[in-house]
């Protein structure tokens, strides 16, 4: 019985672990048409994916069968090639703000609009586990006063803007 509570003990404990943040609250709605088409990267939490990338930006198409097409596109620093990865995407619910991406199927990863412009000029997308964030623009430059809105923004949804990368952007 006393190593029966030990275990149950242990797994509460480490289930209490794996949850650090609040749920993730997405926007309410988006509009899959209005959302389509290129977006400029204005940051990121870095990953080995996009390390040594600037002119970052993801392309978005629907297709005939209703998934989105995801092209994403940067220009490597080292050697000024253009990288390019194709992925598709689909909408987990109705409200169109949590998507599914896959980059390699079968693995999908979350993507989820955290933050939506109402003229759809800037997106943030993030994931529950808060480790990617992506700030977008659909311009390559991004107003000072909408990047601090942002940034102030972020703490409340948990994350932080400390690890942000700015990416270059045409310069």
């Amino acid at each position: 019985m006393q190593r029966l509570l030990i275990v149950l003990f242990v797994i509460i404990a480490i289930s209490g672990c794996t949850q650090p943040y609040p749920p993730l609250d997405t926007v309410k709605e988006v509009d899959l048409q209005r959302y389509l088409g290129t977006w400029y990267e204005i940051a990121r939490y870095e990953h080995y994916f996009e390390r040594g990338c600037r002119d970052v930006t993801a392309t978005y198409t629907l297709k005939e069968d209703g998934e989105i097409n995801v092209v994403n596109r940067c220009t490597k620093e080292e050697d000024a090639k253009i990288k390019e990865a194709v992925g598709v995407a689909y909408a987990v619910d109705e409200s169109s703000s949590k998507l599914k991406v896959s980059f390699f199927r079968p693995f999908y990863g979350d993507y989820w609009i955290i933050m939506l412009d109402d003229d759809y000029r800037y997106a943030v997308v993030g994931d529950p586990s808060r480790e990617y964030l992506w700030i977008l623009s659909r311009t390559p430059k991004l107003e000072e006063d909408i990047k601090n809105k942002i940034l102030a923004k972020l703490p409340q949804m948990g994350y932080s803007a400390e690890p942000l990368i700015w990416t270059p952007q045409g310069e």
